[in-house]
């Protein structure tokens, strides 16, 4: 069964399940979807807890003695089975299969995942837990979306700010969801409930952001040159190679330069997506990026990112002069602009 993270606590209050399933890259709202199991597990008289964690040399042996032991004291039992990797092998699928069939009404599972990509997700142990657990996908926090998320985490303590006032800290703690939730909490503690001034806000938030290259695409295809500088600033200070930014970026520009040449040729975007695979949030942003630059442009973009690379390498380039930062600052505000 599938249950969306917001009804997980509604679902515990009524009810517990043998099997529960949390998939997520985002560690604060997995932990807290964990926290509740475990709280309502608790409650319901399971005092003991295994925890098994699947590393290279974990036997997958463990599992099954951990749901065929007896309890010492005759007490019901919490078992948790993490896998970090989201990949349990040939062996890791058989037992978890066989494992779903054969559930002991004496403990309560929980099994924690990464966020598994589209071909993972179809593979057969991923459909017998589906089947037979509570499965909860808990998906990312965008950009977009984390304004939003700061304001229903304020409201939640009596608290509330203005557009301006979530911008800001939602600038400041941009690809750490932890340190946004220490934020929030932060204020609590500063503040009495009510509306939060800017002026509160700025004094109490600190820069806490982790920058992800990988991230760097979704400000340029958005158009938002505010938030690529800041991110390329905050790339730069934290020691981020160089080449790597520079292959992010260069990527997209040459997909970005397939999609534009299909759409040339007539061919509708949709098709060129799939053919790309290209799909969800980054899937939304194509189109209004692709309207906005030409194919002149993003041809023009691309020798300029051969040229960033002569930079690189310690090359003259034509198109820049100076710092290699600094034309590749240039190069990405060419396809955000």
């Amino acid at each position: 069964m599938m249950l969306r993270p917001e009804a997980l606590e509604g679902h515990l209050a009524k009810t517990i399940a043998p099997l529960y399933v949390i998939a997520s890259d985002e560690h604060l709202l997995a932990l807290e979807a964990a926290d509740k199991i475990r709280r309502a597990a608790r409650a319901n008289g399971y005092s003991e807890r295994d925890v098994l964690t699947v590393e290279r040399t974990f036997k997958w042996g463990e599992l099954l003695a951990a749901n065929q032991a007896l309890s010492l004291f005759g007490d019901k039992k919490l078992i948790e089975l993490r896998i970090p990797t989201g990949k349990p092998g040939k062996d890791g699928s058989a037992a978890l299969q066989a494992y779903a069939k054969d559930l002991s009404p004496d403990n309560l599972t929980l099994v924690t995942l990464p966020k598994l990509d589209w071909q993972s997700a179809k593979a057969s142990w991923v459909t017998s837990l589906q089947q037979a657990a509570v499965y909860i996908d808990i998906p990312n926090i965008e950009r977009a979306a984390l304004p939003g998320w700061i304001g229903t985490r304020l409201a939640a303590q009596q608290q509330s700010a203005d557009r301006q006032g979530l911008d800001f800290i939602a600038d400041r703690v941009e690809g750490n969801l932890l340190a946004a939730h220490q934020e929030i909490q932060k204020l609590g503690l500063l503040h009495e409930p009510g509306r939060l001034t800017f002026e509160q806000i700025h004094d109490a938030v600190l820069n806490v952001a982790r920058y992800d290259v990988f991230k760097l695409s979704e400000a340029m295809l958005a158009g938002d040159p505010a938030r690529l500088v800041r991110m390329l600033e905050g790339l730069k200070g934290e020691g981020e190679a160089l080449p790597l930014v520079l292959w992010a970026v260069a990527e997209e520009i040459r997909t970005l330069l397939k999609l534009k040449a299909g759409m040339e040729q007539g061919r509708p975007l949709g098709a060129l997506l799939k053919e790309h695979r290209i799909w969800g949030p980054r899937e939304r942003m194509m189109e209004p990026a692709l309207r906005r630059l030409s194919l002149p442009v993003l041809e023009a973009a691309l020798q300029d990112a051969a040229q960033v690379d002569r930079m690189v390498k310690g090359l003259r380039a034509k198109a820049y002069a100076g710092d290699a930062w600094d034309a590749m600052l240039q190069l990405a505000l060419k396809v955000a602009r």
